[in-house]
């Protein structure tokens, strides 16, 4: 019973930062329902691969997979930049790779947000020499003004703004992951931050 007290007040602490609400725990998950419903008929008798980069996508590839009615395997990469001019050229190196080969697979790049596209456009660039029968990309955030790279985007759950924003996956200096809505941090709260650097 003290652990659940101490992990509510705990996300109490984490919402006391957030500014405002912009897509709430109900949104999220009915548009989850809707994306995995359209990914089982899309898929049906593929046996498709779904592949996430650690650590952001693992809300959503997690409830994304509860709400897939067809057979499918996972798999995941992890990735790291060698710089800051690298990862602005979209260069990052793998610290994870596949456990899985991907020859003549059906791969589903599944994402938790899609901006600038240069690391995305990599990592495809690199799965793609991998001989896969066809390789599609969901993501449940798109932040298309941003976008450097054109990128077909199959999936897409929510348009974000062109905002600093935080929840369900997405992190502001590895916290606020572990909240169930997405949000716009206080002013205060990254002005606070950003002095403690």
């Amino acid at each position: 019973m003290n652990n659940d007290k101490t992990s509510a007040s705990q996300l109490s602490e984490l919402t006391q930062d957030i500014d405002r609400i912009l897509i709430t725990e109900i949104e999220i998950k009915n548009r989850i329902i809707e994306i995995g419903r359209q990914i089982s008929n899309d898929y049906h008798g593929k046996n498709p691969l779904l592949i996430g980069v650690l650590k952001g996508v693992l809300f959503f590839l997690a409830d994304l997979l509860r709400c897939i009615t067809i057979p499918v395997e996972v798999d995941f990469l992890a990735v790291s930049s060698y710089s800051t001019e690298a990862r602005n050229k979209g260069v990052v190196r793998l610290v994870k790779d596949l456990d899985i080969p991907i020859q003549d697979r059906h791969i589903l790049f599944v994402e938790d947000v899609v901006d600038t596209g240069l690391t995305l456009n990599y990592l495809l660039k690199n799965l793609k020499m991998r001989n896969p029968t066809s390789i599609q990309v969901c993501t449940l955030f798109d932040k298309s003004k941003h976008r450097l790279v054109s990128l077909p985007l199959s999936y897409v759950g929510f348009e974000l703004p062109d905002r600093f924003v935080v929840g369900y996956g997405l992190d502001f200096r590895e916290k606020y992951r572990n909240l169930p809505f997405v949000g716009l941090l206080k002013p205060s709260v990254l002005a606070r931050e950003m002095d403690g650097e």
